[in-house]
């Protein structure tokens, strides 16, 4: 009779798994949706899903509801890291464009904070959309981001700027950066964390191409992120 039930409660929890797979599916179609202005141009976006659902498919099987957890957080961190690995395993980057990476890093770490975009452009000869493809690619080199360089993390919805500040002078000091910003970048960053909205419908918005959008996202981000950084360190 033991057995009966272990075999009977060994299949609730596998159907139980199942069915948290089958009811996240657009979870991980809507995480690479906002990681897309992470990555360079041309990447695959079919291969980067089959890696998010087998993130989803461990997330499944290693998630324990008596921890009180909400299965959408605990399965976030795990499709956006298998996206990521599927990245650097099968997205090398172009010769170029290391190249371009490695200028930008020596300009960057000889230049006081905060650092701009238009100074590391103007420093480095590559225009600022080359910048900014520098900025994407910075975590497919299993170097440091930008982000991570500055302390602080904008990626995900679950990220936005007001989740990262841990105190209240974080946060004085976080909406202090983003007034700070170009009305333009200003707006990208509140459409897209606050108002939850992709760099398709932003650009419907602004009546401007979801390239440029990207674009402006990105700057925008490393500006804020520099201003974080320069005012920790006085």
């Amino acid at each position: 009779m033991q057995t009966v039930n272990q075999a009977y409660n060994q299949q609730s929890v596998q159907n139980q798994r199942q069915q948290l797979i089958l009811t996240h599916l657009s979870l991980v179609r809507h995480i690479i949706g906002r990681l897309k202005v992470k990555f360079p141009r041309g990447m695959d976006l079919e291969n980067l899903e089959a890696a998010g659902v087998l993130g989803l498919v461990e997330a499944a099987n290693r998630f324990d509801p008596q921890r009180g957890s909400r299965f959408e957080t605990f399965a976030y961190l795990r499709i956006r890291g298998a996206v990521f690995d599927e990245l650097r395993r099968n997205c090398p980057l172009p010769q170029h464009l290391l190249e371009q990476i490695t200028k930008v890093r020596a300009i960057y770490s000889k230049l006081p904070p905060p650092v701009t975009v238009e100074q590391l452009s103007t420093a480095t000869g590559l225009s600022i959309d080359d910048v900014a493809e520098c900025l994407s690619a910075l975590p497919l080199t299993r170097t440091l981001s930008w982000e991570d360089i500055a302390g602080l993390s904008l990626s995900s919805p679950c990220e936005r700027p007001d989740s990262q500040a841990e105190s209240t002078e974080q946060k004085q000091v976080l909406s202090e950066g983003i007034a700070q910003l170009a009305e333009r970048e200003r707006l990208v960053v509140t459409l897209y964390y606050l108002e939850d909205l992709r760099l398709k419908e932003i650009g419907v918005v602004l009546e401007i191409s979801e390239s440029r959008v990207s674009r402006l996202l990105k700057t925008a981000l490393f500006n804020l992120a520099e201003y974080m950084r320069a005012r920790e360190n006085t």
